[in-house]
């Protein structure tokens, strides 16, 4: 056999249709070419796997085991270039009505999940939406294609199969309830460093020990954490009626009223900040749809204002 790396692609097609008809002139209709192409096509396609591919028959030629195997793998391999070309040719996202997939971080979910929907749904009107948070299995039917686009933590690590890309950075901020008996006076270490820690687990970033248990013990204390949660509103009810606090975001306060940000104490300047990425598969940029999402998602986070 002759190398393959170099087989015109339209010999796979004359293959298949070979393979399906049984017969040269009925190949020939059916891709609309003449016979003389059939004919010099079947001779290329001999000379890379062999003379018994196909057998002359009194009406006919009849496939051998590997030429419909060939024919089978043909499929295969067109088919997805096939829907890529197709996607580009057709898409219309006014008219798209599948069902798209999107995961993200409990808390993203439950800050922006709502813009976010209502973005989606302005430019996808027809489609349907499952918006989910990430769990341990996600990054999995993610590689899988059953998950469209991600949102989470930049600091999330993610295999280089994932396309990421920087929606937004949240500064950050101490949050607790209003009119704090020491947060309103101080945020000094050395006044604040007692008091009970509430925080948010984020799998995969700080579900054992999080950074700022990390930055309790160089300055020499013991973080005393009080609540350990996935719950942004337990999170928010834990600190509303007592003197914990957490280390967060000012997009606390539009999910709770009754609390309110303070300035932190002295904190490395490299993590005074989180950054938050979008991603979908590297084998899907450049996608209608991947792109419309990849945009439609940027759009939105361009619009949002962090509360001072």
């Amino acid at each position: 056999m002759k190398e393959i790396h170099d087989l015109d692609l339209n010999l796979l097609r004359l293959l298949q249709a070979v393979v399906e008809t049984r017969n040269t002139h009925a190949a020939a209709e059916k891709l609309g070419i003449s016979q003389t192409s059939v004919s010099r096509g079947l001779t290329k396609l001999r000379e890379t796997f062999g003379e018994q591919l196909f057998i002359r028959k009194a009406h006919g030629v009849e496939p051998s085991e590997l030429a419909e195997k060939l024919a089978e793998a043909s499929e295969e391999m067109l088919n997805p270039l096939i829907k890529v070309v197709e996607s580009y040719q057709s898409f219309e996202p006014d008219k798209f009505s599948g069902e798209i997939t999107i995961a993200m971080n409990i808390y993203f979910l439950e800050l922006y999940g709502d813009g976010i929907f209502n973005a989606l749904k302005e430019v996808l009107p027809e489609a349907s939406f499952k918006l989910i948070y990430w769990q341990a299995e996600s990054l999995s039917d993610m590689l899988n294609g059953q998950i469209d686009y991600m949102i989470h933590f930049a600091a999330f690590p993610l295999p280089q199969e994932i396309y990421l890309h920087k929606l937004q950075e949240i500064k950050l901020c101490l949050v607790a309830r209003r009119d704090h008996p020491v947060l309103s006076k101080s945020s000094d270490w050395e006044d604040i460093h007692h008091l009970p820690l509430a925080r948010l687990v984020i799998d995969g970033v700080n579900s054992k020990r999080a950074p700022i248990e990390e930055i309790y013990l160089s300055k020499g204390y013991q973080a005393n954490c009080s609540l350990v949660t996935h719950s942004v509103r337990v999170l928010l009810n834990k600190v509303k009626d007592s003197d914990a606090i957490l280390y967060g975001s000012s997009f606390m306060t539009t999910l709770e009223p009754e609390v309110s940000t303070y300035p932190l104490p002295l904190f490395p300047k490299e993590i005074q900040q989180v950054q938050i990425n979008g991603g979908y598969l590297q084998t899907k940029r450049g996608f209608p749809l991947n792109q419309l999402l990849h945009q439609t998602m940027q759009s939105f986070f361009d619009r949002i204002i962090q509360p001072q």
